[in-house]
């Protein structure tokens, strides 16, 4: 039976241990420039003992990023900056991956080359507000709507994100599928509404997101990739009308190319980073959609390290990813090893500032 300590091979990767740290936004990069930082590298560095370190979410171009002081991979000075970083992690006998990011239509033109308006499949403004560049909430701007020529432009940016992300020393990408952003707006008609062949039919709808797959497996190769989805998420008001047949076919398609793994959010977090309730009556999709993919499976929302244990004993995931109990723990697999407490993490430090509730969360030995 295993268990959260046994070590665990994915594609080309094995691992220590089997809790991940999950992708955690944290506004913390170089500004201007996005760029990582000595301080990034100390954070990370200081979590190196958990299974995988999955970076926090890396816009792939200028006209990815959504969210203010968020690390870019589309730079030479970015990609130094994450030379330290994956250096660092390395130093301390971790593995970490990088995660690649286009948030589409969850932005603002402060933050788009020369102030354009943000991109989508379709039109269809989000609800809710956005941070602009200066840090001010505003209400989201409707979108341009992208043409083939520019989904052929961002195709090519994962491209050229997956070889930098070979150069700045990572272990390996994640496309990130999840959570309402670019890729995942193409995959749910409650956004595509296209009627050309990124539109319509969930094959149709798929296409970018196995494209830019395709193109990580060309750089990498299918044991250094992974996927991150979230089937019945709401996050970023995204929806589709037929969830079930959707991340059916996705997952099966993923687990034809034989990735490294997939890396699932569990509908009860749908809310993501945005508040601790869980939504206790969501359905699980570990239950009906890991029958899909054969290979590793990643799963991650609102668990604890009981659950975590369970959920691994029993063979339900293979491995638990962690997010807001690894920004405060930043030694969570000894803490869960030995049973011990688990430091309250500080929410209102989540997103930007400098060292307060980032790298000053003490380890084990110093709390005591």
């Amino acid at each position: 039976m295993p268990s959260l300590f046994d070590p665990l091979s994915v594609g080309e990767l094995t691992l220590s241990n089997r809790i991940l740290m999950a992708p955690l936004t944290r506004m913390r990069s170089q500004q201007p420039g996005n760029i990582p930082t000595e301080l990034n590298a100390t954070y990370y560095s200081q979590r190196a003992s958990a299974g995988l370190i999955i970076s926090e979410a890396t816009q792939i171009s200028q006209q990815g990023q959504g969210y203010p002081a968020t690390p870019g991979i589309h730079s030479p000075e970015q990609v130094a900056g994450w030379q330290a970083v994956t250096k660092a992690v390395h130093h301390h006998q971790g593995k970490i991956i990088l995660q690649l990011w286009h948030v589409g239509r969850i932005s603002h033109s402060s933050h788009q080359p020369n102030g354009q308006l943000p991109v989508s499949p379709s039109n269809g403004t989000p609800a809710g507000m956005v941070f602009t560049a200066q840090w001010k909430q505003v209400p989201y701007e409707a979108p341009h709507v992208l043409t083939l020529a520019e989904i052929d432009a961002i195709r090519q940016d994962y491209k050229v994100a997956c070889q930098h992300a070979q150069l700045a020393g990572f272990d390996g990408v994640e496309v990130h599928g999840a959570n309402g952003y670019l890729l995942d707006q193409f995959l749910q008609d409650g956004v595509n509404h296209r009627q050309d062949e990124y539109g319509g039919s969930i094959e149709n709808r798929a296409r970018l997101l196995l494209e830019v797959v395709d193109q990580a497996i060309a750089i990498w190769g299918k044991g250094r990739v992974g996927v991150r989805l979230s089937p019945y998420g709401t996050f970023n008001d995204i929806s589709d009308s037929n969830p079930i047949d959707l991340f059916q076919y996705v997952l099966s398609q993923l687990s034809h190319r034989q990735i490294a793994y997939v890396h699932v959010i569990e509908p009860r977090a749908t809310l993501a980073g945005g508040a601790d309730q869980l939504a206790p009556n969501a359905p699980s999709a570990t239950n009906l959609f890991r029958a899909h993919f054969t290979g590793t499976w990643i799963s991650a929302g609102g668990y604890t390290p009981e659950s975590a244990e369970m959920a691994v004993s029993t063979q339900q995931a293979d491995a638990i990813a962690f997010g807001r109990w690894f920004i405060s723990n930043p030694d969570l697999p000894h803490r869960i090893k030995v049973g011990a407490s688990l430091t309250p993490y500080h929410r209102p430090t989540f997103y930007g500032g400098s060292e307060k509730g980032y790298t000053d969360y003490p380890i084990l030995s110093q709390s005591a």
